[in-house]
């Protein structure tokens, strides 16, 4: 276990200690003030695009009508929207529970617990309990703690990092993680289809069976006493090839899609789905990665389980993979 660099407070002892004004190192600048709005009452908007809802149920149906169908709607989300809530996925609902649970659990422990797993990111270890360092575009901090760590391959995981409280982190991240994988080709092969490819060309590029990386970021935002000056996570796209986000049901996801902001509703057993960068190159463009960011609020902690696919190449970094404020 290493010691963090981190010298700022977590953001979580900032929610929690009282202050009625945010640190001036978490205030955006004038010109992304005018675009945060009220996440509650975004999210209750049914005028204007909303982002697509795929049913996955028919993705593998020997019914060639319905298989088909499937395939459409998807291909075409990823093409006009890039990202997606998937429902009927096929990961059991009560194992994603498990995994929020056990997650939340984690971040419920005291401060100087988590601290006992803390990265270094200045040395490199990049793994662990983090906050955001200030080296984005904006100089600014993002109202976030998280954590951090690989999750598949096995053989690829740094063991000493994982939490053991709860004693279940492990298992239900581990099994999550399989049936992740899983999904992920069956995604991989219709997006290959979608351009006239094999089923398992896009799979290949982007590391293939051998390559490919899984990175969990468990995102906590906490309580923010004054949202309208704030970001959970600032604007960004994921280099990665997929990015799967489970949610506690708070909203905070937003998407720039035809020159709005447009909150992401939160959907009962989905898992949201975003195109990455790597995608988007390889399909020339077809394939959309969009930018988005995430919002805080005053009244209710928000949790997300971003997941990146990516290929082993490249530095393996919770701020570089993507930042993921779903």
């Amino acid at each position: 276990m290493v010691t963090s660099s981190f010298l700022l407070p977590r953001v979580e002892s900032l929610s929690s200690s009282g202050i009625q004004s945010i640190p001036k190192e978490y205030i955006r600048p004038q010109e992304e003030l005018t675009s945060i709005t009220n996440v509650f009452e975004d999210e209750k908007k049914v005028e204007g695009p909303q982002i697509p809802t795929i049913d996955l149920e028919g993705i593998e149906s020997e019914d060639r009508v319905v298989r088909e169908k499937c395939r459409e709607e998807l291909v075409k989300a990823a093409k006009e929207w890039g990202v997606m809530h998937l429902v009927n996925h096929g990961i059991p609902d009560d194992l994603i529970d498990r995994v929020k649970k056990a997650g939340k659990a984690f971040f419920d422990l005291p401060i100087e617990e988590k601290e006992k797993y803390a990265n270094d990111q200045a040395s490199g270890n990049v793994q662990g309990y983090g906050s955001k360092l200030a080296n984005n575009a904006s100089g600014q901090l993002e109202w976030e703690d998280y954590f951090f760590h690989l999750i598949f391959p096995e053989d690829k995981r740094d063991n000493s990092v994982w939490p053991k409280t709860p004693s279940d982190y492990t298992k239900v991240t581990s099994e999550y993680s399989r049936l992740l994988r899983s999904l992920a080709t069956k995604v991989l092969s219709v997006l290959s289809l979608g351009l006239g490819l094999e089923e398992g060309r896009l799979e290949k590029e982007v590391g293939g069976l051998e390559e490919l990386l899984l990175q969990m970021k468990i995102n906590y935002y906490p309580k923010c006493p004054q949202p309208e000056l704030a970001l959970g996570v600032e604007a960004h796209t994921d280099i990665s090839a997929l990015t799967f986000i489970l949610h506690n049901m708070v909203p905070g996801l937003q998407l720039f899609h035809e020159g709005k902001w447009i909150t992401a509703k939160c959907v009962p057993n989905s898992i949201i789905m975003h195109i990455g960068d790597t995608v988007e190159i390889l399909s020339n463009g077809k394939y959309k990665s969009i930018l988005h960011r995430g919002l805080v609020n005053k009244e209710k902690v928000r949790i997300s389980w971003a997941v990146f696919l990516r290929a082993t190449e490249g530095e393996n970094h919770p701020q570089t993979t993507g930042r993921s404020c779903d």
